[in-house]
């Protein structure tokens, strides 16, 4: 074989092997709808991210893992109350081939926080969590926290990715965010919480006051 060309392969290979290693050893999250992250999470802020530092992720001196530790200035705790009260620090794995996650740590930008309380009582956070910087919330996005996705708690967001796609159960919501735009979290994501009716139906509602009659067919938007 011409040394140039089996030089060429040998690159292309290697180059291959590296990504399918990439892809193996990267964090995976399932698609889910802001309002299924946060009622999945044990504990749901709003937060300014004051400093970083690299800690053990144990106390186990075998244990080679290391985790960030984020001090943070809590500014509003929307869930989470029954546990703690006040958050001074959340952790996250150093790698993010184990869904760490990077965040600026200026004490400007403000951050929402979602994830999960630990035997211990530390703070877990990942990439598999709900967190954005506050400024790319929607207006309904910020008002469903206080109280409307909780409402929903009980419902079941699917995602349409395809059609045909249909509601298995009363208790359903279908979140047709990627069918539509191509997207998750389109205008669906940022302006619909699935809400629980007094029937024990589910249907999607637009933010603004307290929902009662302003439920939408289950088809849209």
């Amino acid at each position: 074989m011409n040394p140039v060309l089996s030089t060429l392969l040998f690159s292309v290979l290697l180059l291959l092997t590296h990504r399918i290693q990439e892809l193996v050893e990267a964090c995976s999250c399932a698609p889910a709808h802001p309002q299924q992250l946060i009622c999945d999470s044990a504990l749901v802020i709003r937060a300014k991210i004051s400093s970083e530092k690299v800690v053990p992720a144990s106390d186990d001196p075998l244990d080679t893992h290391k985790m960030i530790r984020y001090e943070i200035k809590q500014i509003k705790m929307f869930k989470g109350f029954e546990k703690l009260k006040d958050v001074q620090y959340v952790y996250t794995p150093f790698d993010s081939s184990l869904c760490g996650v990077k965040l600026e740590a200026n004490n400007k930008k403000q951050y929402l926080l979602t994830g999960q309380i630990l035997n211990d009582g530390k703070v877990l956070i990942h990439l598999c969590n709900y967190i954005e910087p506050w400024d790319d919330l929607s207006l309904s996005q910020k008002k469903s926290l206080n109280q409307r996705y909780q409402m929903g708690c009980g419902c079941k967001i699917t995602t349409c990715y395809m059609v045909p796609c249909s509601i298995t159960a009363p208790n359903e919501c279908l979140w047709t965010d990627w069918l539509i735009e191509r997207k998750l979290y389109g205008h669906q994501a940022k302006h619909y919480a699935c809400i629980k009716r007094s029937d024990g139906t589910c249907s999607w509602y637009r933010g603004g006051p307290p929902p009662e009659k302003e439920f939408i067919d289950i088809s849209e938007p």
